[in-house]
């Protein structure tokens, strides 16, 4: 949303566009192989990794949470200072690659990981940081992004292609003006975003409360006595383009394809062609599946007909009768306990012998029918997004997207 002030800004100071500069011109760009497991009795250092920079905007000390070995040597050279802008230089995703944050303090003792990549200006009086980390949520930068992107199972930009992203240099009073705006825009929608998150907390609370029963009032069982499900191992390599995306292709579930919400996401990552698809396990909608490897424990009742890659479980059928959305709330409740428990592990996987033994409650159909029939309730008023605090934060940051393009959107300076 322009204002007058920075409609006046961009009158008089660059009315005939901007100049625009690749990366390596404005800044140092490190990427430095530290990432050193702490031995007993060893110094260690605070660590700035992949999903601090995912899931913030701007990094402080309390940011950090991991800890590795002070012993390498290169942590000299790794350290993180104020106004360092850092960016996830890859991922599984291609459209999380280029994530970033910036640091708005001195970060004494700490490093980062190799899995992350330092932005560090050079003329602050050219480059505002905070405009810099904003301008890699523009358009046209994750156009640059996706456009250099490489990879197979993992996607990714080589140094040079980093280096070689352009981006726009208007005067430093317009980026000023610019970061304040979009400060305004971001700090309404994290208000949003923290009220809706204690309504996640008191639906998690009431969930929790209907789900858990006495060891004498319902009889327990392991997943094993109550369902039949397996694992499916999809031909290797994955990069080969005959196994997807030709005609009457399906979609193909992955890790990645699995929200938080125990839905599928609407448009999978991959589709999986009809040569691969006698190779794969074919599994029709309403199907409850569970994440094995990689972000561990996601439930999902599939919401249309699909394929699924190895790194999921699949409910294929029931040794006695129950509620299956019922079913499905208890493994999502016993999960999110689990990964309470691991928090600070490296559990990457779980194999079937440990899902196998899990207990949940079996209560009577009714009983199972009501508590779905509220925990549904409950779960549309912190999920759906056509409807309450939801809708309100969909349109919001639908608002802010628009207004971050048009402020982030430069007309090249004229020969």
């Amino acid at each position: 949303m322009p204002t007058p002030h920075l409609t006046h800004l961009l009158t008089s100071l660059c009315p005939n566009g901007v100049e625009f500069k690749k990366l390596w011109e404005v800044c140092d760009i490190s990427n430095i192989w530290v990432d050193k497991k702490v031995k007993p009795g060893e110094k260690k250092v605070k660590l700035l990794n992949f999903v601090d920079i995912f899931h913030n905007q701007y990094i402080s000390n309390n940011t950090l949470t991991m800890e590795v070995s002070a012993s390498d040597k290169k942590i000299v050279d790794c350290n993180i200072k104020k106004w360092d802008v850092f960016i996830t230089p890859s991922s599984e995703i291609i459209d999380e690659i280029g994530f970033s944050a910036m640091v708005v303090e001195n970060i004494e003792n700490a490093v980062y990981s190799y899995h992350i990549m330092r932005l560090r200006i050079y003329d602050l009086k050219l480059l505002n940081p905070a405009f810099l980390n904003y301008l890699f949520n523009s358009d046209d930068v994750r156009k640059q992004i996706r456009k250099n992107a490489q990879g197979i199972t993992r996607f990714g930009l080589t140094q040079p292609k980093w280096k070689s992203i352009s981006i726009p240099i208007p005067p430093l009073p317009v980026q000023e003006e610019i970061v304040r705006i979009l400060d305004t825009f971001t700090q309404l929608e994290a208000e949003l975003e923290a009220e809706l998150e204690a309504r996640k907390t008191q639906y998690e609370y009431y969930r929790d409360d209907l789900l858990t029963f006495a060891d004498d009032e319902v009889e327990w069982k392991e997943l094993g006595e109550i369902a039949n499900y397996r694992r499916w191992s999809f031909p290797q390599p994955y990069g080969e383009t005959r196994w997807y995306w030709w005609d009457w292709a399906m979609p193909f579930v992955q890790v990645a394809d699995v929200g938080e919400n125990m839905k599928l996401v609407s448009e999978t990552k991959n589709q999986i062609s009809t040569l691969a698809q006698p190779k794969s396990v074919f599994v029709p909608q309403w199907t409850v599946v569970v994440t094995l490897q990689g972000s561990i424990w996601r439930v999902a009742i599939t919401q249309y007909d699909s394929y699924v890659d190895r790194t999921l479980a699949i409910f294929e059928s029931y040794k006695q009768e129950i509620n299956k959305k019922y079913f499905a709330y208890q493994l999502e409740a016993k999960f999110s306990i689990e990964k309470e428990l691991a928090r600070w592990s490296t559990i990457k996987t779980i194999t079937k012998e440990e899902l196998t033994k899990f207990k949940i409650p079996i209560p009577p159909l009714d009983r199972q029918a009501e508590i779905v029939r509220i925990l549904d309730q409950f779960d549309a008023l912190v999920n759906n997004i056509s409807i309450g605090l939801p809708a309100e934060l969909a349109a919001r940051r639908q608002q802010y997207k628009h207004y971050r393009e048009k402020l982030l959107t430069f007309a090249p300076l004229e020969s």
